[in-house]
This record gives structure tokens, C-alpha cells and sequence, in this order.
């Protein structure tokens, strides 16, 4: 009865705007009570591969279980985010059956490009907004060890003869990079010296033990390629960061995606990973009754669209559509996440939006953390939340870039201060 009190007098209030608004504590605010992740772990090489996607989801909903501290039945869904697997669904399903959740606990899956991860909190809480469910887990999780997104035909001929812009979400994410940094003269020293400050950023919180508290701890079998020996490993730490990376050996590095250019290489580009990323989400009223930590608030998140050859900026038009929503400015936002899918890309959002460098991905980013591609938007609210503790840092900002041309960003208010 309280709460229903607190709720109607906060809708006869006269309602504030802008970071009043978004910081106002309300019964029915959606929350945060846990955001954890897998290390992330370099493809084709690293610890997950030998641990198929529905084994790393599994062993993250294992992990989400032990820590929730509530009984796994109330959670009412599970929303996975992921690219590259058309199966995804069924191995939400029977990965959460395997962890612990009753069969009462529905599941399904979501496809938004790099933004998946992102695009599966959202769904959890506008399922929780509108009284669909009370509880619900968000994952982003992808193998990109098993497999890519690439494109195995071409378009109907019908849709690629319609116009350039259907043409042109045929270009690989390479290609569209090297348009960005042609069309916007992002030159190949800009991406490379950004690159280094994402390794550089990466390993002093490496070393320094920043990630800890967002990583949990996984076991996975591994096998050895040259002797065949299957050992069990405890995975603990991401495996991208390259200790002492210099921009005079990132500017030797061959490009990666000739003949479209020659700025983006294996250095200045996110690095192929397996990992995976989870957020608990429910009402503010529903946390308090069950005695849930509350570590942040949920404000909102949305989605814009750009033209496909250099779908890598969606940042740059997905940001200033979600500020004017909650009429927010740059300046009061505490830090920001950008998913650094290429360096072109990054320093194109960086320069264009004017943000403040040392706002942006304070721990590195996917040029050195590695782009599990359905995890990332998830993995950057659990990293975000994480540096906001950290530093006693209040507004999160996070955004994707989003291949055949869209951005996506998201907005939370950290309450653990």
C-alpha cells in the first residue's frame, strides 16, 4: 500500500526533466540487482574454444543462480542476445533448464547485430514496465569461435536492385570501416594512436584489479591442439589485453581489409572473442520486498538508423536521440561506453559528438577487450556499472554501432555510489 502511494503522488507531482528526472527514485523505476560477465576469451584460441556457445551460456546462468540470492522461480524470462547462431533460442531454453531455473521460467532469443546484448535488457524491461513479468534476466552472450555473421548468398535481386542503401548491407563490417575513415578522413595514425590508449587503459585496470568485480569465475575444459590432453581451467581474466602495446607496432601492422583501404588492421579493429555478458532486471518496488540489492537504475535505451556503407557511426546518431528524450545534455553524463568495433569508427563518434576522451571507456574497449558481437551490449553495462562504483560516478551512458547501418544506446543511473 505504501508503494502504490509513493507511485500516485509521484504521478500528481509536476514532473521534473532532464538529470532531476532520471535520478528521482520511484517504486516503479526499473532496476539493476546484478550485472556480472564470463572473462572474455580470444577466438579460435582462447579458453571458450573448446566450450560451444550454449555451454558458455549455460555456465554464466550457473553463475547468475549462485549469486541472485532469491529462488530462481521467480524470474519470469530470459532474453538472450546473440548474432550468429540461428539456434540460439533453443540453447536459451535448455541452458537455463540445466542451471537451475524451473520449467515456468520462459526463454527466447534476440537478433539487433552488435547491439543483441543491449537490445535483450531493453526487451526484459519493457516486458517489466508494462506488468508482462515482474522479474527478468537479460544475456548477451556469443561464440564467435563456432561462427560469424557473415552473409552465405547475395540479397534477392529484386533488393538489390531497388537502391544503393539495400546494395550496401551487403559490405562486410571491414569495408564499412574503411569508408568511415575515407568519407571523414579518419586517418590511419588517428586510429592506431587510439587504439594504443584502448591497450593502455585496458591493462592499467587489468593490473590494477578494476575488472574483478565483473568477472565470475568459469571452468571449462580445454583441449591442447598439438597433444590432444583435455585439461579443466578456471577462466578468471580477459584475454585481449596486450601488455605494452605501442602505437610504433600498431603502425606495422598490415591493413586487414584490402582492397577497400588501408586503415583498418588487426590492431585498430575489435579483436575476435567468445564471452558472455547477464543483467538482472525488476521493479524498484520488487527489489526493496525481496531484499535485492539495488545497483542501478534502468532510464531508457533506443535505436537509430544511417546509411549502411558506415554503419560504424550509429553512435553518433543513436546519442543525441536518446539525450534529447530525457532532455540531457553530454556535459552531465559521468561516463560513456562506445563499443569500439574499429578505431574509425571510435575516434569518428569521439570528435564528432566532442566527447571528453577521459570519460570514454575508461577500462579500454573491444579493440582490446575483444567484441564477443551479441555480448557487448550487455558486457558494457556490466563494465560501465562496475567503473561508475569505482569512481563514484552516477549517469552511464552506453552505445553500438550496428551493422547494415543503426546505433543503439543506452542510459542507467548507477545508485551505488
Amino acid at each position: 500500500m505504501a508503494d502504490r502511494l509513493k507511485s500516485i503522488v509521484s504521478h500528481m507531482t509536476p514532473s521534473k526533466s532532464g538529470l532531476a528526472a532520471i535520478t528521482t527514485k520511484n517504486p516503479d523505476d526499473i532496476v539493476i540487482t546484478l550485472a556480472i560477465r564470463t572473462p572474455l576469451t580470444k577466438g579460435f584460441k582462447g579458453g571458450f574454444k573448446d566450450t560451444p556457445l550454449d555451454g558458455i551460456i549455460f555456465k554464466l546462468m550457473e553463475q547468475v543462480v549462485a549469486k541472485m540470492n532469491m529462488d530462481p522461480a521467480l524470474v519470469e524470462d530470459i532474453c538472450l542476445g546473440n548474432v550468429s547462431s540461428a539456434k540460439a533460442a533453443y540453447y536459451c531454453r535448455a541452458a537455463m533448464l540445466a542451471a537451475g531455473f524451473p520449467n515456468t521460467t520462459s526463454g527466447s532469443s534476440v537478433n539487433r547485430f552488435c547491439s543483441s546484448g543491449l537490445k535483450a535488457v531493453q526487451d526484459i524491461a519493457n516486458q517489466i514496465a508494462t506488468g508482462a513479468i515482474e522479474i527478468g534476466l537479460a544475456i548477451g552472450a556469443e561464440s564467435m569461435t563456432e561462427g560469424g555473421d557473415k552473409l552465405e548468398r547475395p540479397f534477392f535481386d529484386e533488393i538489390l536492385a531497388a537502391n544503393q542503401d539495400a546494395r550496401d548491407c551487403m559490405q562486410p563490417m571491414g569495408q564499412t570501416s574503411e569508408n568511415v575513415g575515407k568519407d571523414f578522413n579518419i586517418t590511419r595514425e588517428k586510429q592506431d594512436r587510439y587504439a594504443c590508449e584502448s591497450f593502455r587503459r585496458a591493462e592499467v585496470a587489468q593490473k590494477a584489479g578494476w575488472f574483478d568485480d565483473e568477472i565470475v569465475p568459469i571452468q571449462v575444459k580445454v583441449k591442447d591442439p598439438k597433444t590432444g590432453e583435455v585439461k579443466q581451467v578456471t577462466l578468471t581474466k580477459d584475454e585481449g589485453p596486450r601488455y605494452g602495446t605501442t602505437y610504433e607496432a600498431l603502425s606495422k601492422i598490415r591493413p586487414a581489409f584490402m582492397p577497400h583501404g588501408d586503415r583498418s588492421t588487426g590492431g585498430n579493429s575489435s579483436q575476435v572473442t567468445d564471452g558472455a555478458a547477464a543483467v538482472l532486471l525488476m521493479k524498484r518496488s520488487t527489489a526493496e520486498r525481496l531484499g535485492q540489492p539495488i545497483m542501478a537504475k534502468f532510464v531508457g535505451a533506443t535505436v537509430a538508423g544511417l546509411a549502411p556503407r558506415i554503419m560504424g557511426i550509429g553512435p553518433s546518431v543513436a546519442i543525441p536521440k536518446l539525450l534529447k528524450q530525457f532532455n540531457l545534455s553530454l556535459e552531465e553524463i559521468d561516463l560513456i561506453e562506445i563499443n569500439e568495433a574499429f578505431a574509425s569508427m571510435a575516434v569518428y563518434c569521439l570528435e564528432t559528438l566532442k566527447i571528453d576522451h577521459s570519460k570514454l571507456n575508461v577500462r579500454g574497449g573491444a579493440i582490446a577487450l575483444g567484441h564477443p558481437l551479441g555480448c557487448t551490449g550487455a558486457r558494457q553495462i556490466v563494465t560501465g556499472l562496475s567503473e561508475c562504483r569505482r569512481q563514484k560516478k552516477k549517469i552511464l551512458l552506453t552505445s553500438m554501432c550496428i551493422g547494415t547501418g543503426m546505433g543503439m544506446a543506452g542510459l542507467f543511473v548507477n545508485e551505488q555510489l
